[in-house]
């Protein structure tokens, strides 16, 4: 099975992420395009989906905000309700994105509303 390279970083980053993960930590899950950006809290023990967020959906797309302060309403949507899940230390995947640009915004705004990383 051949897999190409982005495959190959996917799989790299998410295995490192896995191998250290203790059984209380979840897996914080960034997914990005040209327009939207999503964030998913997942237990990987139990390959289950506990907190979504997504810039996809009716009430952040009518409010006609630039790519930037999306990420970051995005944040601040799933802190909310990782808190009200009482989930605070997660480890953050970042896929095959770089850590910068609107993927760091999401990063430090997840953190500036109460989650540990």
């Amino acid at each position: 099975m051949n897999l190409t390279k982005i495959e190959r970083k996917k799989f790299r980053i998410r295995n490192k992420v896995k191998k250290f993960a203790p059984k209380e930590r979840f897996r914080l899950s960034v997914n990005r395009s040209s327009k939207n950006i999503s964030a998913q809290i997942i237990d990987d023990v139990n390959n289950k989906t506990l907190v979504s967020a997504s810039s996809n959906t009716k009430e952040i797309k009518l409010q006609k905000k630039t790519k930037k302060e999306l990420s970051t309403l995005v944040a601040e949507q799933l802190a909310k309700k990782a808190i009200n899940l009482k989930i605070t230390k997660v480890f953050f995947d970042r896929g095959i994105y770089k850590y910068h640009g609107r993927v760091k915004l999401l990063a430090e705004e997840l953190r500036k509303n109460g989650l540990d990383f």
